[in-house]
């Protein structure tokens, strides 16, 4: 199982843990989804462009499991090769 693989099953099941933005990009890496850094302010910008739309998320810690569940969902959503 690969690190992305892992690292996914490990916010599916525990959306709560104490997930840092650096998960996330790395996450969003391996998944193809683009992570731009705040320009201003502190919330990171998720797109992918097969999906349409973005998730924005605050880089602040803890990261509220609400915006794990939104990754996942965005992730469950990307098209399988």
């Amino acid at each position: 199982m690969a690190r992305s693989d892992k690292l996914f099953a490990a916010m599916k099941t525990s959306p709560r843990g104490d997930w840092t933005i650096a998960d996330i990009q790395s996450l969003c890496r391996d998944f193809g989804i683009t992570c731009k850094a705040p320009t201003r302010g502190s919330h990171y910008t998720l797109s992918h462009p097969e999906i349409g739309g973005h998730l924005t998320i605050p880089a602040r810690r803890p990261i509220k499991p609400i915006y794990i569940r939104l990754l996942i969902g965005m992730i469950e959503g990307l098209p399988r090769p």
